[in-house]
């Protein structure tokens, strides 16, 4: 069972880029908050995390998008980062059955640094990450590595 990432859209309001993304994911909610809001989550498919204080108006500092501040913080519903110059990220959650959670995703930034198929890898990679792992017939399942979601 995997995934679906539904067409992103992508609208510039002035220099404002926006890019929406409907991502449904086949694990709890739980399991995708912690994709998206602790730093091993985020590490494990989209970018290091050099400082995540989980509060709002916390710091954040995402190698790859920008440090800055947490903006919106409602414990396994949203997490919001204004990161200066790598714009504004939300990861809103929301039930989709007994064991999807579906993910809307807004990014705001100035100009357009991040594209909407660079976002589409990345939610490729969260998915392939929050896969349960496979075995074969007969055998044991195998214990995860540090940090990888079970």
């Amino acid at each position: 069972m995997s995934g679906s990432i539904e067409q992103g859209t992508s609208q510039m309001h002035g220099n404002t880029h926006i890019l929406h993304f409907l991502v449904r994911i086949p694990r709890s909610m739980e399991d995708v908050w912690s994709a998206v809001a602790t730093p091993e989550g985020l590490g494990g498919w989209c970018t290091a995390v050099d400082v995540l204080e989980p509060r709002l108006d916390g710091a954040v500092t995402l190698r790859e998008l920008g440090s800055g501040r947490i903006t919106a913080w409602d414990v396994d519903r949203v997490a919001e980062y204004t990161l200066g110059a790598g714009g504004r990220i939300r990861f809103h959650l929301e039930r989709g059955g007994d064991e999807e959670c579906v993910l809307r995703f807004t990014h705001e930034s100035q100009g357009e640094r991040e594209t909407e198929s660079g976002w589409r890898t990345r939610f490729e990679r969260m998915i392939a990450a929050l896969e349960p792992p496979r075995t074969l017939p007969g055998q044991e399942p195998t214990r995860p590595l540090p940090g990888q979601f079970t």
